[in-house]
């Protein structure tokens, strides 16, 4: 099988056979095909219509081995059943796709062991570059990258000890900004459903917590702040055991969109009203792309923009077009508030 012919069944379609079908040299059909401009656009679409009756598809992985590019980038990332995700990915897409690139979608489950796995399969796959929102367990699979020499970026997460390319929202303001909203409300029991303190986004949004708790002058209680599985479905137990335990608290400051909605299913479900008992923020802004029947007032970045600024450094780094130095960018965030909280 060459780069320019796909089996099927006893009959394969080459670029010989559409010409012989067309009355063409083989050239011009290889050429039209490539939409090159010095074939007329009526050529160009007459044979591209011939090939595409016939069931013609150009194998690119012989082209690829030619030329050491695929055109393919992997998107490796924990959790594709966040919708905070989902629209993340399709963005990237939508950038990749505009500059003529494949992609390939990896679920790790927020599994480091499944992460290093991700990583070698697509390494196999010749991929020419990988955005990767890494676990964070450990180092050791963003070393391992560092090692094979291959182009990658971090988004959403960020190490502070290992020198990469990395697009992030501003996680410290805000943490910042949605406690300091709920204080602003009244609330001085704030329980911050937190994800784990080895992911970068969630210690820097517990950063922003303590410090606009420290700007209003009130007491720290480390009851009130419980790790949450940053995975869909993660928050429901822990919420639990925080009224079992009969932990007092008005808010709840949650890690996500993803989380903010568990808990006010969990507490609807245990007949405490939300907003009226209780008052919840989210991060995310999911609701900027999903209408849903109930809103909800959250931290807000620019996921369109985080989406394509990963595609586009990435790009640049596979073209040549920048230094040795890091790109580091940090988005900005804001307060977005839909409903009136009712204290």
């Amino acid at each position: 099988m060459t780069e320019d012919s796909l089996q099927y069944g006893s009959t394969e379609i080459t670029l010989k056979v559409i010409a012989n079908k067309t009355g063409y040299s083989i050239n011009t059909i290889s050429r039209a095909l490539k939409n090159k401009d010095d074939i007329s656009i009526a050529t160009r679409k007459s044979i591209q219509e011939v090939a595409k009756d016939m069931g013609y598809i150009v194998n690119n992985i012989a082209g690829a081995l030619r030329s050491g590019t695929t055109k393919t980038i992997a998107i490796i990332l924990g959790d594709i059943s966040n919708p905070h995700f989902g629209i993340l990915v399709k963005d990237m897409q939508i950038t990749a796709r505009k500059y003529g690139y494949d992609t390939i979608i990896v679920n790790t489950d927020e599994n480091s062991d499944l992460e290093e796995q991700a990583i070698y399969s697509v390494l196999s796959k010749k991929v020419d570059g990988i955005i990767i929102c890494p676990a964070q367990k450990n180092k050791d699979n963003i070393l391992l990258l560092k090692k094979t020499g291959i182009p990658f970026i971090l988004f959403g997460r960020r190490f502070d000890d290992i020198e990469t390319d990395y697009v992030v929202c501003d996680d410290v303001k805000g943490g910042y900004l949605a406690t300091s909203y709920l204080i602003s409300k009244g609330h001085n029991r704030i329980l911050f459903l937190n994800g784990p303190c080895y992911i970068s986004s969630a210690k820097e949004r517990y950063e922003g917590y303590m410090k606009a708790l420290k700007e209003s002058n009130l007491k720290f209680d480390h009851s009130l702040i419980r790790e949450v599985s940053v995975k869909s479905g993660g928050a429901r137990k822990i919420l639990k055991r925080v009224l079992r335990e009969g932990i007092d608290f008005t808010a709840i400051f949650a890690f996500s969109d993803m989380i903010a909605w568990e808990s006010i299913f969990t507490l609807n479900e245990l007949g405490i009203n939300i907003p009226k008992s209780n008052s919840i923020i989210g991060f995310d802004n999911i609701q900027s792309r999903l209408f849903l029947p109930s809103q909800l007032t959250t931290i807000s970045s620019s996921k369109e923009r985080m989406s394509r600024r990963s595609v586009e450094i990435l790009l640049k780094r596979l073209n040549g077009e920048v230094s040795t130095n890091c790109f580091k960018e940090i988005l900005d965030v804001k307060l977005l508030e839909r409903e009136p909280i009712i204290l």
